[in-house]
């Protein structure tokens, strides 16, 4: 491979227009701000940091740094060996149709150059700009802590020189010093800070908001004369121009800022004021029914089409289900169903000047409520915190993409990169492209619409001059409609393509033709590769195994050439034959580790259909094959080496089960950990890998269309933080099940026989490959998943999985005045199970801003906190853990600090944000407490490791019940405001505060922390809740190690059960629950989730809140 094909992800590359560009950053080695750790007196100002001169990390030298790329767990050099797409050039985007090694799908995908670009609008006011003398007014103060040029590639500058700093004594109780955190704006942008004698919120700036009279941005000349059929019936193009747009009641009944007065909101336009999130709830009283045995997305494991070209798969045996409340609420608006779309008659890129001057400034939205942190502790809603809504016309609005697929942290974008630097937030996106929809879909059809400049497909956001042409919403190229897209086989109707499902449906998939292979779509191959030594029959994971593949063979996606595979390995390898026509399997041994052979190349991987049996009566013997050995040492990497070679003929799923250190032979590994230093150390240590070998493999992997998914079950180091790599760089899974064993933790034998059927069972795609498009203006920089980078922006997944989130961060390249609206999508290829080759498509709109006010309250939190961990993440494993944890804290303070200096007109004390960022610096309290990120509390260093791969991995819904665990109280609920699922009453309880106080001694509580849910009963707890739900006449005989609800015929217990298997269906994979008591000793897991409580090495919420309060007004 090309040394600028490798380098997407490892090395150097020039910006991109319309697509990525993969920039390492020299990371400053910048002194870390300990947060004190202790209850001691505040900042010593006689300790000073030296200070340093203003490097490209920091805010001083211009934009936001981004985080070094994703793949910076091996920054070491690309191997030169690995093949080159063909004829391509390193610095430009593939050429179309250009063949490229051993990725069949991309060839018709690859977008070449769009053209030259628009230039700028001219005239147009510039908004405010950062002054040019640099972030600070004084360039002798000392600098910032780490921080991130959030939405900027950087420039391709080699590693800078490290910083060194005299050692700086424990900072107590929190307080860093002022210097390396102040965050003022230079006087050029600086207001006014005299106090106003009020008490009350001060009003935002009045800037943001224009009415009607005020002249809108232009609209584009040529829309006007632009074909767009009408919304009631379909005629001939209209001769005049688009109707106008009535007004309507100014929006009411929500907190206003200021006297004003709202000016009306346009017809037809989605409110811009959402309901308020601290509000209380409305939960539907007959709500959709499905059993719980069948939860929502699963076993939707291909979708088969139909004759007449289109399919539109129906949901499961029922109606649709009822789903947890954030997913509710992020799902309410949005549908994969074909609706009865009309196209607006102005088009989506060239609005009417009164929506253009609409923008979100038709009232105070909610989202700019003014909230003080200091003074409001009731900050979370009543459910799950809901996506927020981005202000398009309800025609775009109700077909725009789920945001549980697609998503960004700002549903308002920008105008300017300027505008985007000044507001101090990360412009990204984050998508979950192969979710299991009950819903999905299906075009079958020879023509596949694509732009023919920038390879777009066409969608519901583009436009149509007349009937014969379509305008590209990314590029803007006119192409013409094909006549084959003229009709639309739904309807039996001609001369309608804006009417097809394509242009209805923001997410949708295509069965390919044949120019989308290059080669017959390839088999599903399933290899599992086995750890049989001593410490692998101890946990007595083998058995669990086979017995999990007998229950469920027949449900392994695939047809009839579905293949499998078995290797094992202890300081040996063992192969199988198990070819058809054999009385039973036949093991063959390799003990030469050095240099890996396979003894019959074509009888180790059968046909499925063909060899059952024996496959069958394999798994039946395994687990007594080895239940008596004594081998101790582990050949991990011999074995990878031959399962690769196994799989190198078709591609295929290599499932590797590993229990120990591997000790032997090539990819051997030595203990790295230190038990000593897991608490004491300030910063951590051996995040990166041990050897390149892992990555290199992966490499070689994805290649060859392998995919290698790791089960890591050990009660020791494993040093995952190498192994992780065949997974990460070949686009594989890590599961993590500590502590294994099938006698002593029951809990964790459950989780992974749940975990291993969900696995087994799920969709699968395979020799995919997924794709990135943006409107022109917009470019991409850096990619955050498991995946390999190929072609710069062109994303390797040998398989992709129902469960797997990605993310990406951008930047803004060109002035986006001439625009009301851009456009993101993610085009993912793939093979199916059956042999089928797919396209599913993803569209999001989103409406472009020109102020301030209306990026804050477009603003995500939740997004932005999901990107924000896929950076720190990397940055802990480039730099150091305490520069991801400063720059995490600045990232909390620098967009507060933009808030209250460019949007607040009226100054007053405390620490002030939008009620769209209210909940972002408890969110970064939560992360800096995590797993992966948190410091003086002991951890071990395979539990962060997996933390971080959760975090870069897991969809956003999931990542966050793991960063911010949801709290229930138990032992009284009600059917007030209760579901009803199935033959279930669900009821549904408030979340509550993370924080000690809500504990009452007479109560049961529930934590919801994702992949583990802890039932904590108090001391005093209510003896109905014992006898009723627990089954124990009192406290003290609750047992020690309970992990599964006595099934009681009571009230109380059918309600726990309910409310409990309802959490647990509304997410793939398996939570284990453990029912504590006070002395147990899972209580201090339990008790290190309360985010908001205050523990002996970090803050509590308070104290964080003063904290930045303090950095603020620095």
């Amino acid at each position: 491979m090309s040394a600028a094909g490798f380098n997407a992800q490892n090395g150097t590359g020039q910006p991109y227009a319309n697509g990525p560009s993969q920039n390492p950053v020299g990371v400053q080695q910048l002194p870390g701000v300990n947060y004190g750790m202790m209850h001691q007196p505040a900042y010593n100002p006689l300790q000073p940091k030296a200070p340093a001169p203003p490097a490209p990390g920091l805010y001083p030298s211009g934009p936001y740094q981004h985080i070094p790329p994703a793949s910076a767990y091996q920054p070491g050099p690309p191997p030169t060996s690995y093949p080159a797409p063909l004829s391509q050039p390193q610095l430009t985007r593939p050429p179309p149709g250009g063949p490229v090694t051993h990725i069949p799908p991309q060839s018709a995908s690859s977008s070449p150059s769009p053209g030259p670009r628009l230039p700028p609008a001219q005239g147009t006011t510039p908004p405010p700009a950062v002054s040019s003398s640099g972030y600070y007014s004084n360039l002798q103060q000392p600098p910032v802590a780490p921080q991130w040029q959030y939405n900027l590639a950087p420039p391709p500058t080699g590693p800078s020189p490290s910083i060194n700093t005299p050692p700086q004594a424990t900072v107590p109780n929190h307080v860093s010093p002022p210097g390396p955190y102040s965050s003022a704006l230079s006087p050029s942008m600086s207001h006014s800070t005299t106090q106003p004698s009020c008490t009350g919120a001060p009003p935002t700036s009045l800037q943001a908001y224009s009415h009607p009279a005020t002249t809108p941005v232009p609209m584009n000349a040529a829309a006007s004369h632009q074909h767009h059929p009408g919304r009631a019936h379909y005629a001939p193009p209209p001769a005049g121009p688009p109707p106008s747009m009535k007004p309507t009641a100014p929006v009411t009944g929500f907190p206003m800022p200021s006297a004003t007065p709202a000016p009306p909101k346009a017809a037809g336009m989605v409110g811009c004021v959402p309901p308020s999130s601290n509000g209380p709830s409305h939960v539907d009283s007959k709500p959709a029914r499905l059993p719980l045995s069948d939860p929502p997305g699963r076993n939707l494991a291909h979708y088969p089409s139909l004759l007449s070209g289109y399919q539109h798969p129906s949901a499961p045996h029922g109606t649709p289900p009822s789903l947890h409340p954030g997913i509710t609420h992020a799902s309410q608006p949005y549908t994969q169903a074909p609706q009865p779309y009309q196209q607006p008659p102005p088009g989506p890129a060239h609005l009417s000047p009164s929506l253009a001057a609409m923008s979100l400034q038709s009232s105070t939205p909610e989202t700019l409520r003014v909230v003080n942190l200091l003074q409001e502790r009731n900050l979370l809603p009543p459910g799950q915190v809901a996506a927020p809504t981005p202000c398009l016309p309800q025609d775009l609005q109700k077909i725009n993409c789920n945001p549980e697929v697609f998503r960004c942290t700002l549903t308002s974008i920008p105008q300017t990169q300027s505008l985007l630097n000044k507001a101090k937030l990360p412009l990204g996106l984050l998508l979950h492209p192969f979710k299991d929809l009950s819903q999905l879909p299906v075009v079958t059809s020879s023509t596949i619409v694509r732009c023919r400049s920038c390879r777009t497909y066409i969608n519901p956001f583009v436009s149509f001059p007349d009937q014969r042409r379509w305008k590209c919403n990314l590029c803007y190229r006119v192409n013409d409609v094909p006549e084959e897209f003229m009709y639309n086989p739904v309807s039996r109707s001609y001369g309608e393509p804006h009417k097809r499902p394509e242009v209805q449906n923001a997410t949708i998939e295509f069965i390919a033709p044949s120019e989308y292979m290059l080669r017959p779509p390839q088999p599903a191959v399933y290899l599992f590769v086995l750890d049989v030594s001593h410490s692998a029959v101890e946990t007595g994971y083998l058995k669990v195994f086979c017995q999990s593949v007998l229950d469920n063979i027949s449900a392994l996606p695939g047809d009839s050439r579905t293949k499998i595979g078995f290797i094992t390995f202890d300081s040996t390898i063992h192969f199988y034959n198990l070819q058809e026509g054999l009385s039973q399997p036949q093991m063959l041994i390799v003990s030469d580790i050095e240099d890996i052979f396979l003894p019959t190349p074509d009888s180790l991987l059968v046909n499925l259909n063909e060899s059952k049996e024996l496959v069958q009566d394999l798994l039946k013997s395994l687990p007594t094959l080895f239940e008596k050995t004594m081998e101790t040492q582990s050949v991990l990497g011999s074995a990878l080496q031959a399962a690769f070679k196994l799989l190198l003929p078709t591609g295929g799923r290599m499932s590797v089960f590993q229990t120990q250190l591997p000790n032997l032979g090539a990819g051997a590994l030595q203990s790295r950990e230190d038990p000593n230093q897991r608490a004491s150390a300030k910063d951590i240590q051996h995040l990166s890998p041990a050897t390149d070998f892992y990555k290199k493999l992966a490499l070689d992997c994805s290649g060859q269309q392998v995919a290698v998914d790791l089960f890591l079950l050990s009660s020791q180091y494993c040093d995952l933080a190498s192994l992780g790599c065949i997974s990460r760089y070949s686009a594989g899974g890590v599961y993590y099940f500590p502590s294994y064993h099938h006698q002593h933790n029951p809990a964790q034998v459950e989780r992974f026989q749940k975990d291993l059927k969900r696995y087994l069972t799920r969709k699968i795609g395979f020799e995919a490959v997924m794709r990135i498009r943006c409107t022109k203006g917009l470019s991409i920089h850096t990619f955050h998943g498991n995946f390999f980078v190929r072609s710069t922006d062109l994303l390797s997944l040998p398989n992709v999985n129902p469960d797997a989130g990605f993310a990406v961060q951008m930047s803004i390249e060109e002035n986006l005045e001439d625009m009301q609206v851009v456009s993101f999508q993610a085009a993912l290829l793939y093979t199916s199970s059956k042999g089928e080759r797919r396209i599913r498509v993803h569209t999001l709109c989103l409406p472009v801003v020109h102020s301030l006010s209306d990026i804050f309250a477009g603003a995500d939190v939740q997004a932005i906190s999901g990107l924000l961990a896929c950076m720190a993440v990397d940055r802990s494993v480039t730099a150091s853990l305490s520069d991801a944890r400063d720059a995490m804290t600045n990232a909390a303070i620098d967009s507060l600090t933009s808030y209250r200096q460019s949007v607040l007109t009226i100054q007053q004390p405390g620490v002030l944000a939008p009620s769209s960022l209210r909940l972002f610096p408890l969110y970064i309290l939560a992360l800096l407490k995590q797993k992966a990120f948190r410091t003086g509390t002991s951890t071990r260093l395979d539990d962060r490791v997996f933390s971080m791969c959760q975090l870069k991995y897991q969809p956003l819904v999931y990542a966050m019940l793991m960063l911010h665990p949801a709290l229930y109280r138990v032992d009284d609920l009600t059917d007030e405001g209760a579901l009803s699922v199935s033959d279930w009453t669900v009821p549904q309880p408030r979340v509550l505060q993370l924080s000690g106080e809500k504990l009452s001694m007479e109560g049961a509580f529930l934590m919801d922390a994702g992949t583990v849910m802890y039932l904590l009963v108090r001391r005093n707890c209510n003896p109905v809740f014992l006898s009723q739900v627990l089954g124990v006449p009192n406290y003290a005989a609750v047992p020690d190690n309970l992990y599964l609800l006595p099934e009681l015929d009571t009230a109380e217990s059918q309600r726990t059960r309910a409310f409990i298997g309802w959490l647990r269906d509304q997410r793939p994979f398996f939570p284990t629950l453990h029912v504590i008591r006070e002395e147990s000793p899972l209580k201090v897991s339990f008790m290190q989730n309360m985010i908001e409580d205050r523990t002996e090495s970090a803050l509590s919420y308070y104290e964080f809140v003063l904290h930045l309060q303090k950095q603020i007004s620095n």
